[in-house]
């Protein structure tokens, strides 16, 4: 197991609540909101956090590729939901006809969702569990917008410890 893998599941017991079929299907069970990236040099990294993931999970687990022969089926709980984000039918920076490169599909379709999808009040109903997996410079101004911008403590942001990201 990997450093980052281990550090997925010690945070997924972090946050221990009854994930039994009987819990997952009661009305007032609480659905924690996951927030998930990751690109193609973190494949293993991302179907380890989704096989551990309760089936109650709720939220968006975007993944940005290459191309479109990188997609596949990726199996997360039924009320998430995947976006692939294919680098070869995206364009770089506006205005300047280059290629997108890798981390700019990630960063743009994060930041909006984040911007318009999620709760930062601070309260439990609105706690959300933030992976960042993939490459350095998607996660890191994804981070960045998450953590400046929304006021997220980055404590709260799991990112790959090699990274340097995240703040006690």
């Amino acid at each position: 197991m990997g450093a980052y893998t281990g550090r997925i599941m010690t945070a997924l017991t972090e946050h221990t609540v009854a994930h039994d079929a009987i819990a997952c299907k009661a009305s007032r069970h609480a659905r924690v909101q996951q927030l998930i990236t990751a690109d193609e040099t973190s494949m293993i990294d991302l179907e380890t956090l989704v096989a551990t993931l309760p089936i109650c999970s709720t939220g968006r687990v975007f993944i940005e590729v290459p191309d479109a022969s990188w997609v596949f089926d990726l199996r997360v709980p039924a009320r998430m939901v995947v976006t692939w984000l294919d680098r070869s039918q995206r364009t770089g920076d506006p205005g300047t006809g280059r290629a997108c490169t890798p981390g700019l599909a990630l960063t743009r379709a994060v930041t909006a969702w984040a911007d318009e999808m999620l709760c930062t009040d601070g309260t439990a109903a609105c706690a959300t569990r933030i992976h960042l997996l993939g490459g350095y410079l998607g996660t890191a101004d994804i981070f960045d917008h998450l953590t400046e911008k929304l006021g997220i403590d980055g404590a709260a942001v799991h990112t790959p410890e090699r990274f340097g990201l995240a703040t006690a």
